[in-house]
């Protein structure tokens, strides 16, 4: 049921001729990564449009969803921030539009006051149940045409290279050499 995707006369793993003086034959792992990201990403933005949500706000919704406590204050933005691997900054730029929508509420932490929290609105609730639905279906539409053992091999390479394990290690090497 699963083909082979790629095509190997234009495999990304082999520099075009033209690309041999300049990277000396290396290929870029940064490069392939974010195009299979920017595709994968389309594939999932496409399916949440007419959410009128893209999938790095599902991520970041879902997010707080799972890090709600029983307390209800919502995780702290520094706790999304690392979460995430993004700065400070990209967080709340990303969420001035999920507030703006009044799909995430920002709330001052009671004992100090500078911490904001963020929450899901009922409508922020609703909006996550329903862009779930959709992500499966895109999520069971990406591992079909991958293939099981290939999907489950990408997102252990990605949680590797995501992981503090494989930046200490890179970060080892580096300073050795």
């Amino acid at each position: 049921m699963t083909s082979n995707l790629i095509d190997t006369k234009n495999s990304l793993d082999r520099p075009a001729a033209s690309e041999q003086g300049i990277l000396g034959g290396r290929v870029c792992t940064a490069t392939s990564l974010r195009l299979a990201a920017r595709r994968l990403g389309q594939l999932y933005d496409e399916a949440l449009a007419p959410l009128d949500l893209k999938a790095t706000q599902l991520a970041l919704i879902s997010e707080i969803d799972k890090l709600m406590g029983a307390d209800q204050q919502g995780p702290t933005l520094q706790d999304l921030a690392t979460r995430l691997a993004i700065q400070i900054s990209a967080l709340t730029h990303a969420l001035r539009s999920l507030v703006r929508d009044g799909i995430v509420e920002l709330r001052q932490d009671v004992q100090d006051r500078r911490t904001k929290h963020g929450v899901l609105t009922p409508l922020g609730k609703t909006l996550l149940s329903e862009a779930m639905v959709r992500w499966a279906a895109t999520n069971d539409q990406v591992e079909v045409a991958l293939g099981p053992a290939s999907a489950a091999n990408l997102r252990a390479l990605a949680d590797q290279v995501a992981s503090d394990a494989f930046l200490i290690a890179y970060k080892a090497k580096t300073t050795s050499n």
